[in-house]
C-alpha cells in the first residue's frame, strides 16, 4: 500500500524481500560520502539489523501506470527489486524504481530508559535532491513515532555531511552525545 508521499512522490513500506535493495541504497550512502571504500561489510549490518522491528520505507515517483501493472519491455525490471503482491501468481515490479529509502530502528534512551525510534538510514538519490523529500521523510517517520508512542528520534550522522547536517538542524534536532573514535595502530 502506498500514500502520496509529496505531489509526484508515493511513499510505500518496505517488504523483508526487499534486503538486497536496502543494502544497494546504504552503500550508496555511504559512497557518496568515502568514494574510495568498500562497504561489502554492509551486507552483515543488514543481515543482523534488518527485520519485521526495523521498518523501511521506500519513496518513488508517482507515474500514470498503476502499480500492478508490468510493461515486459522494460529491461530495468530486475527479480530483487520485486514485491509480492496479495493474490498475484509472481512478483510484481514496482511502477517506478526508489529514489530514496528510510530505515528505521529501536533504540533505549540511555538517560531515561524509553525505547525510541533511531534513524539507520535516509537517502534521496542526487538528481531528486533539494525538492523537500528528505523533510517529508523526517516528518513522516516523526508523525509514525508518535504514533507508536516514542518521545524522541534519534540518529546518528557525519559531521562532513553538511547537507544533512544542516536539514537535522532545520527540523530541530540536537546534538546529544558525540562518537568519538581513536584509531588504534598495532604497533605500541
Amino acid at each position: 500500500m502506498s500514500e502520496q508521499l509529496l505531489p509526484g512522490y508515493i511513499i510505500r513500506r518496505g517488504s523483508l524481500l526487499e534486503r538486497s535493495l536496502l543494502l544497494k541504497f546504504m552503500q550508496r550512502t555511504y559512497q557518496d560520502l568515502f568514494p574510495n571504500e568498500d562497504f561489502s561489510h554492509l551486507e552483515q549490518t543488514v543481515k543482523q539489523y534488518f527485520s519485521s522491528d526495523t521498518p523501511l520505507w521506500w519513496v518513488e515517483e508517482e507515474g500514470e501506470q498503476g502499480r500492478n501493472q508490468f510493461k515486459i519491455q522494460n529491461s530495468k525490471f530486475k527479480i530483487e527489486d520485486s514485491i509480492p503482491m496479495p493474490n498475484a501468481p509472481f512478483p510484481m515490479p514496482h511502477a517506478h524504481p526508489p529514489i530514496a529509502c528510510l530505515w528505521v530502528g529501536n533504540a533505549i534512551d540511555q538517560v531515561h530508559g524509553n525505547r525510541h525510534a533511531h534513524i539507520f538510514i535516509l537517502y534521496v538519490v542526487p538528481e531528486h535532491r533539494r525538492r523537500g523529500i528528505g523533510t517529508a521523510l523526517m516528518e513522516y517517520v516523526e508523525n509514525w513515532a508518535i504514533q507508536r508512542g516514542d518521545r524522541q528520534i534519534g540518529l546518528q550522522v557525519f559531521q562532513s555531511n553538511k547537507p544533512a547536517l544542516n536539514l537535522y538542524n532545520q527540523l530541530g534536532y540536537q546534538t546529544q552525545s558525540l562518537w568519538m573514535v581513536k584509531f588504534l595502530s598495532a604497533e605500541k
